[in-house]
């Protein structure tokens, strides 16, 4: 692991990325409340296809150190230091679940100077909350119940969390016990306020707008059994927002269909990739 050093607003953290291979650079952002080692399954597959591939861990989480403040702008401030300090161009941004937000919220304040294509994988874009305009989104009431059981029991709802993640609740065998052993060791590891602080993020911030002035190639990937991130609040809407963009659903897939559909997911991503 390398580190680089962002100061941005006052604030001074330690951002630790992987950055492995050559070729046309592919910067994959985790989701909450993991870190880059979600990506375990994509990075080889990647590399071995022609891809030098950058995953960082997220402020608060993994081995970056904590911030002060968790919205979205300081979150891509991080990922803009790491593109900055890497000098990277003609990149991919692939954000999977919560990283879909740097990924849209890096075009609004960064521009595309750097960046030639896009990929939401399992993404919250552009809008978790439910609203009189998004029907479907999670109500307000729910998102507070995540908050409260959080803060009452942070590695106690982690543990349910990661089984909801891979729907183990209605197939058991989805993944092996290790894999669940596995991500609650990085999810407990994460700082509890980061925990707590990135989690409003995902909750509150309305991309709508800010999807819809997207103009670059994009990918969106789904599963259709995601009972984390709905299809219908995330996916749908943001294919709809995003003119151009190619929507590929997994008619079984849950929210870590990084893990449970790779093989497939990382075809799509290379052929995406190449494209």
């Amino acid at each position: 692991m390398s580190k680089l050093t962002n100061s941005n607003n006052g604030q001074s953290v330690d951002i630790h990325y992987h950055d492995q291979g050559s070729g046309k650079p592919v910067v994959l952002i985790h989701g909450w409340p993991l870190s880059h080692t979600s990506w375990q399954n994509q990075i080889t597959t990647l590399v071995d296809a022609g891809y030098r591939v950058i995953a960082y861990d997220r402020r608060g989480f993994g081995d970056s150190t904590t911030g002060n403040a968790y919205d979205y702008d300081s979150l891509t401030s991080d990922l803009h230091a790491l593109l900055e300090e890497l000098d990277l161009k003609e990149v991919t941004l692939v954000g999977f679940s919560m990283g879909g937000g740097e990924v849209i919220r890096y075009v609004t304040n960064y521009g595309t100077d750097r960046i030639a294509k896009l990929a939401l994988v399992a993404s919250i874009i552009p809008l978790v909350k439910q609203k009189e305009d998004n029907p479907d989104g999670v109500p307000q009431e729910d998102l507070d119940g995540i908050l409260a059981n959080i803060k009452e029991d942070r590695i106690a709802f982690l543990k349910e969390f990661h089984q909801q993640f891979y729907n183990v609740d209605k197939k058991p065998d989805a993944v092996p016990e290790s894999q669940l052993d596995a991500d609650l060791a990085v999810s407990s590891a994460a700082d509890a306020n980061a925990t707590i602080e990135a989690a409003k993020a995902w909750m509150d911030t309305d991309f709508r707008p800010e999807t819809e002035k997207i103009a670059l190639p994009t990918l969106i990937v789904h599963g259709k059994e995601d009972n984390t991130v709905p299809i219908a609040t995330s996916a749908e809407q943001a294919a709809k927002l995003i003119k151009g963009s190619e929507l590929k659903v997994y008619d079984d897939a849950p929210h870590g269909l990084n893990v449970t559909h790779a093989e497939q997911l990382n075809k799509d991503l290379i052929q995406f990739l190449g494209s």
